[in-house]
């Protein structure tokens, strides 16, 4: 009986060695159990050693392994060789950030943005309570207020399939937007005023377009894309209220 195989094309880039990306094909064995990490772990313990990429959990909880996969970002995974077999898999580190090498990109950006947004609860001075007083109760729903955009894991797939984010990183983006508004809708945060800077600025909400598909790819049904938009009517609520009642209120 023939084997079965199948191809994977993988964007090389080796910056000791190599000025730009190329691709190299590899042939591995077709499994119908196999997720398409599982082939980029055999080709790395049996065909070339020296393939770099990041990934950790294998359970689609760490957000470590997201490549772009025949254009489309993913969770490598998350995805079955299956779904595309007999065709070849072009894998490709997740578009609109620099190559450190070979399936390997450089978070920094992404991370810097995690922190404008301080994703942390932020407590009015005087609010705060020790952990002798006790926790700070929530009620089953002031916690679905925000549960839906606590569950991203910062696989930045939605980055990749931003289409704004591609043609201008200065935007703040989907997955550091909807992790604001987690905070945001947080009964026990304070700190609203303080990420608005961020939000409400050109390179916040108003630069997204509502194409959406960063909630498309978002493997945890996130929905950044709403997020965003409820970003967008809070802003459009404090500039009314600013102008209606200078004053406060």
């Amino acid at each position: 009986m023939t084997r079965k195989t199948m191809e994977l094309e993988i964007l090389r880039y080796r910056p000791e060695k190599e000025e730009r990306p190329t691709f190299e094909t590899y042939e591995i064995p077709f499994k119908e159990e196999w997720v398409v990490l599982d082939a980029i772990n055999y080709i790395k313990d049996n065909i070339d050693g020296s393939l770099s990429y990041r990934w950790s959990c294998r359970m689609g909880v760490c957000g470590s392994c997201g490549m772009m996969l025949n254009g489309i970002p993913k969770l490598s995974c998350a995805v079955f060789l299956r779904d595309y077999y007999p065709d070849k898999v072009r894998v490709e580190p997740l578009t609109g950030f620099p190559i450190q090498r070979d399936l390997v990109i450089v978070m920094d950006d992404f991370i810097h943005k995690l922190k404008e947004i301080k994703p942390w609860i932020i407590r009015d001075e005087g609010q705060e309570q020790s952990l002798e007083e006790g926790e700070y109760l929530q009620s089953p729903a002031e916690l679905a207020a925000f549960k839906q955009y606590s569950m991203c894991i910062n696989c930045m797939l939605c980055y990749a399939a931003c289409p704004v984010y591609a043609i201008d990183n200065s935007f703040v983006g989907p997955a550091a937007i909807a992790l604001a508004q987690r905070y945001n809708l947080d009964s026990r945060d304070h700190g609203r005023e303080l990420r608005q800077d961020v939000i409400a600025s050109n390179e916040g909400v108003w630069e997204c377009t509502f194409v959406g598909e960063c909630s498309e790819v978002c493997p945890k049904d996130v929905d950044p894309a709403g997020a965003i938009q409820r970003g967008k009517v809070s802003g459009t609520i404090d500039y009314f209220k600013d102008v209606l009642m200078p004053w406060g209120g």
